[in-house]
């Protein structure tokens, strides 16, 4: 480690135990602990990496996602992290091609292709996790791409690194020049190895065979067939190598054209061969995707209680399914493909009938039976359980009884609920199953089962990967899938890249029979939200700590290790862990619940590290902020008079005294000033001035003098009916607005609704209620209790007993009450409570009663975790559409990160989670920056030196 950290520097090198322990899971049932974790920033870096780890003997494994389903990417040597450093993405050619690196996913990529009508040919169902370097380093594929538009024949050329630590770019003029001056051993010995492939009928044969159809298994000695040019092969044989032939430090692809206009039905037959027999008809009918569900995969989907009524309606015994989708670029194309089908549909032996469906919430709800099946059976296992997740290709005329046979070995080995399901069009199915390996009877039938399983995929002339990649699972039977001649070249390949056989060692090629049965992960109970976890890593990309200290995942497996040090009697290792934990576990997790937005099985890290924070604080800090609750009116107004205070000083001195603070007390405990904040804002109470009107100290936000009036309505209640109850955030009157000038959110609200001709009515009291996250985020719950119930009866007075919406204008603080009323079990009354974001309330009532109004010409937005939260989306874009004439909303937006005062308390947390978009909002020019959530607001206005606002500010300011 010395010397790698000599020739690389520090900064590739992973130091901390947690981490590297966190980093070691992946998605699949294989777990071994890497001795270091290197993240490199580039190619050359990688270079010495390979270098140095050549000179000391050292083993090295790629990661970049960890998606990777059989033990792809873990080892106990060096672990090498290429995704967090790795994530540029060039458009070509109007989007004709990508030049993308491994660190990005496929729907980041697809993202940045969408504005060109184009996207990648690799459709993988992980598509949101799975990196760019996992699709190349496994071929993958999809549910429409079949061989056609897979890596392999989508690819132009790539940057790679060889294990030699030879860095050489494909696409230049002199590549084959370069390859045979730097590795002339390699140049010959490619040309050698084609020779021999070509030259050996038998090898002929068997390559077009298993290439024919969907094949990950072992290398692509397809290589060798379809090019003559060593570089040619060589980049090809990258391709599905899994790290073990080197680093794809970036690809060129070709993209293809997205067809906009998509009809999908689903088709259910009394038994799987009948579905499976209809296949080679409804191919011929265009279809572009043909997914197929088993018997079982039926029965479970019901269970969900998501699936149509086409299945929940019928009696599920041997049917099986085929869910159909076609495609086309114009709406009567498609129209012709679904007309043309229905006769295709006719001769088929189908339980009943059949409609296509353009609608898209109907078509989510078919292929919610497809994609809902790894949530049930994963997220339903028993505990102590791992998930397996295995696909396999036939023939098409031999997937029926491939199927049949595959049913008949779970019944046999007692697998329960194992589901079959996967692209029929293509042969390829999925199978699932849930086994313990810590129970030796347990591992000795999965080992008999696994061998009866590789003879029946053998037999039937498939192949025992068709997307996956071969991984550890699989390279023991690689012999036996391509016979001893094909297995000896591609252990001369391996030797000619990798004589010392240090990249990725026991992946894709092994000599141990039962190197599948080693280093098995097991899952001892934990808790709850642990329990479940699958480790699959979908939850990673929408993590705003993931380029800073843990994601989702590996916060979950923190706590799995601790556990697991703590069995086993090692109570160093756990107290070590534990503080380890504390601030990247704890400290730097946002608690935003992105996480549950992606996660399979439905999990939201933040409750976990919540509660977490309840057991970790001290009864002081609990009783401390439950005054603060009970005296909520002047703890923010003394928090607004604060930043005003700080902001009329010289920067260094309100920033030296909360540096000093933060040193005694903890950096978890005082918030960092920073010069960029801005003064406080008003009393919310004041917002009974005239809307027309802003109050007489707007720059103040603190008046010891007056006093709180009773409740009151904007426009006058006298004059039209109170639409609403107005809530304004207690967040709008600590924080003034950007540049203390014009209306605070709360007034421009104000102001649109009196233009408007809304009424609405604020609760008498309002500065002493709040939301409550601010005591919920930190696990704190006499304060939450106190806020809750002051809060919830002030609203209910003020609704009328529900009758009238409550709005609020932070959507955080929306999702916030909406929390609140659903906590609250021990008063049913609170049920009848409406709460509406205020961006929403303006999308429905009050834009329609506007006056017509000029707009800017571009407005970026940036939307929060919140607002997916609340499903108001499209609201925030209709009210952002009345703003201007061109909205845009960053392909690269996530959760800042500011979470309340945890941006102020770690800004490292806000300045790691911004950087991505902020670079992108940096790159353009924007008339106006808008968001729906002062903190927010404050993050982007932090990262971007931009003046972010919220988007009722901009619509404000449109319609004067």
């Amino acid at each position: 480690m010395q010397r790698i950290e000599r020739q690389c520097g520090s900064g590739v090198v992973v130091a901390g135990e947690l981490e590297r322990r966190a980093v070691a899971h992946d998605a699949s049932h294989y777990l071994m602990q890497p001795h270091a974790v290197l993240r490199p920033r580039d190619e050359t870096e990688v270079g010495s990496i390979f270098a140095a780890a050549a000179e000391t003997g050292a083993g090295l494994t790629l990661r970049s996602g960890g998606t990777s389903l059989s033990g792809q990417a873990v080892t106990d040597q060096l672990l090498v992290d290429v995704r967090r450093h790795f994530k540029a993405v060039e458009v070509l050619d109007d989007g004709a091609r990508v030049r993308v690196q491994p660190g990005v996913t496929v729907r980041q990529v697809n993202a940045r292709l969408a504005p060109h009508g184009r996207l990648l040919g690799p459709d993988p169902a992980s598509e949101t996790a799975c990196t760019l370097g996992g699709v190349v380093a496994n071929n993958s594929s999809g549910m429409a791409c079949g061989t056609e538009f897979n890596t392999y024949r989508t690819l132009e050329s790539m940057v790679l690194v060889l294990p030699s630590g030879t860095v050489l770019d494909t696409a230049a003029p002199d590549a084959a020049e370069q390859l045979r001056a730097r590795e002339p051993e390699l140049f010959e010995g490619l040309l050698r190895l084609r020779d021999r492939v070509t030259g050996n009928p038998e090898s002929v044969r068997t390559v077009e065979r298993l290439f024919a159809m969907k094949n990950t298994m072992g290398y692509g000695l397809n290589s060798f067939l379809d090019h003559r040019d060593p570089v040619r092969i060589l980049e090809h044989l990258m391709i599905g190598s899994e790290g073990t032939l080197g680093f794809v430090a970036s690809a060129t692809l070709r993209t293809i054209p997205v067809h906009p206009h998509v009809a999908t039905g689903l088709l259910v037959f009394p038994t799987v061969v009948a579905a499976t027999s209809a296949v080679p008809d409804l191919v011929g009918s265009h279809c572009a995707t043909l997914e197929l569900l088993d018997a079982t995969s039926l029965a479970v989907s019901q269970r969900t209680g998501l699936a149509p009524s086409a299945i929940m309606d019928i009696p599920v015994d041997q049917q099986a399914a085929l869910l159909v989708e076609y495609q086309h670029d114009t709406q009567e194309g498609v129209r012709e493909l679904a007309a043309a089908a229905s006769s295709t549909f006719d001769a088929l032996d189908l339980t009943g009938p059949v409609s296509l469906t353009t609608d898209p919430r109907e078509r989510k709800s078919l292929w919610t039976v497809r994609k809902g099946l790894y949530t049930t059976v994963a997220g339903n296992r028993p505990t102590g359980t791992n998930a397996l997740l295995e696909d396999v290709v036939v023939p098409v005329d031999q997937l029926g009884s491939t199927c049949e046979e595959l049913t008949g070995l779970f019944d046999a080995h007692d697998y329960r609920d194992s589901v079959i399901f996967g692209h029929a069009k293509d042969g390829n199915v999925h199978f699932m199953l849930n086994e313990q390996f810590d129970d030796p009877a347990q591992l000795r039938r999965y080992e008999r089962f696994t061998e009866e399983m590789v003879d029946l995929v053998l037999e039937r002339g498939g192949s025992l990967k068709a997307e996956h990649g071969t991984e550890r699972i699989m390279a023991p039977f690689v012999r036996r899938q391509y016979g001893d001649e094909l297995y000896e070249v591609m252990c001369e390949l391996k030797a000619l890249i990798d004589p010392q056989n240090r990249f990725n060692p026991g992946v894709i090629l092994t000599e141990d029979p039962r190197a599948y049965l080693r280093d098995l992960k097991t899952a001892p109970p934990v808790e709850s939200e642990v329990d479940r976890c699958v480790e699959c890593g979908y939850c990673e990309p929408v993590c705003p700590s993931q380029d800073l200290t843990l994601t989702p995942r590996q916060r979950i497996v923190g706590r799995r290790e601790i556990a697991q040090a703590e069995a086993r009697g090692e109570s160093g290792l756990a107290d070590r862990l534990r503080r380890d934990y504390d601030y990247a576990g704890l400290q730097t997790c946002a608690v935003d619940g992105m996480c549950v937005t992606a996660c399979p099985v439905n999990i939201n890290t933040g409750d976990l590290v919540r509660r977490l924070r309840a057991e970790n604080h001290s009864k002081v800090a609990d009783l401390a902020w439950g005054a603060a609750a009970r005296s909520w009116a002047t703890t923010s107004a003394g928090a607004s008079f604060a930043l005003t205070l700080a902001s009329r000083m010289p920067p260094v001195l309100p920033v030296s005294a909360t540096r000093a603070a933060r040193a005694a007390l903890g950096a978890d405990t005082v918030p960092r000033y920073s010069p960029t904040l801005p003064s406080g804002g008003s009393a919310r109470s004041r917002l009974t001035t005239s809307p027309g009107q802003l109050p007489a100290e707007r720059d103040g936000g603190h008046d010891a003098g007056w006093a709180a009036p009773a409740e009151s309505t904007v426009p006058d209640a006298g004059s039209a009916t109170v639409r609403a109850v107005f809530f304004p955030a207690c967040i709008n009157a600590m924080f003034g607005t950007v540049g203390s000038e014009g209306p605070s959110t709360s007034e421009a609200f104000l102001r649109v609704c009196e233009r408007a001709g809304v009424a609405v009515r604020i609760p008498e009291g309002i500065d002493s209620a709040c939301c409550g996250t601010p005591w919920k985020s930190k696990g704190l719950p006499t304060g939450y209790a106190t806020m809750s119930e002051r809060t919830l009866g002030l609203v209910w007075d003020a609704s009328d007993g529900g009758r009238l919406p409550v709005v609020c204008d932070a959507s955080s603080c929306t999702e916030g009450l909406e929390t609140m009323r659903e906590l609250a079990k021990d008063h049913p009354r609170y049920g009848a409570l409406t709460f509406v974001d205020a961006v929403t309330f303006a999308a429905e009532h009050v834009l329609p009663l506007l006056p017509e109004h000029s707009r800017l010409e571009t407005l970026a937005v940036h939307p929060t975790c919140s607002s997916v939260h609340l499903g108001i989306a499209d609201d925030l874009l209709r009210v952002a559409h009345a703003c201007a004439q061109d909205v845009t909303v960053p392909v690269a937006w996530g959760c800042c990160g500011y979470a309340g005062d945890r941006g102020m308390l770690h800004p490292e947390l806000t300045a790691a989670a911004t950087a991505p978009e902020a670079a992108e909002v940096r790159s353009g020019d924007f008339d106006a920056y808008a968001s729906l959530n002062r903190t927010c607001e404050q993050a982007l206005t932090d990262a971007t030196g931009r003046p972010y606002e919220h988007v009722l500010q901009v619509l404000e300011r449109v319609t004067r």
